[in-house]
């Protein structure tokens, strides 16, 4: 049994946007504590969705792409995902839109694998991981013009090696596969 209560939610008194753009919307919340405190100047960082995909051929070996990632100015291995921002596109579509477009791979068997956050104190949204199994070459890449990605298909022992070397710096991928390794020893 906890002796401490459980802490409760705020309310939100105020709500201003400072700022509002496709890929960076601020907003300043005044907020009341369940203790009576005020914080006049909350800030919180609103982003849509965003989906990963932890993808497996049908021969077990993992779909995995690189890119660079200016705000920390290097390349590194990721899974492949992307941002859910099409109206009426639900969060698996947009997986499996993402893996299609990154790697040109699709197909396989599709479920829900993690649900995680980035900052749950600053931010508003959530990071959705599917895991597919049986994914294959279905099509080409039709990357954005500001992508350069390459694909990589590696073992599972090579994927372990990634994230345990440092080599996948993505918190909010490394955490899935992670998951995946610790469930198949179990």
């Amino acid at each position: 049994m906890n002796e401490f209560p459980e802490p409760g939610a705020w309310s939100t008194l105020a709500s201003e946007y400072l700022y509002r753009r496709p890929w960076l919307t601020m907003r300043q919340d005044r907020v009341k504590l369940p203790n009576g405190r005020i914080i006049d100047d909350y800030y919180v960082w609103e982003y849509p969705p965003w989906t990963n995909v932890l993808a497996f051929t049908g021969k077990g070996d993992v779909v995995l792409i690189r890119q660079y990632r200016h705000g920390i100015g290097t390349v590194s291995y990721e899974l492949p995902a992307g941002v859910h921002d099409k109206p009426g596109e639900s969060l698996l579509e947009a997986a499996q839109r993402e893996l299609l477009e990154e790697t040109g791979f699709g197909g396989g068997i599709w479920k829900p694998w993690m649900k995680l956050s980035a900052n749950p104190a600053l931010q508003n949204n959530l990071s959705c991981t599917f895991l597919a199994e049986g994914v294959e070459q279905t099509g080409s890449r039709l990357l954005d013009s500001t992508e350069e990605i390459s694909v990589h298909l590696v073992s599972q022992k090579e994927l372990q090696d990634i994230v345990l070397e440092g080599d996948m710096i993505q918190a909010l991928h490394a955490a899935p596969v992670l998951k995946y390794l610790m469930q198949k020893k179990l």
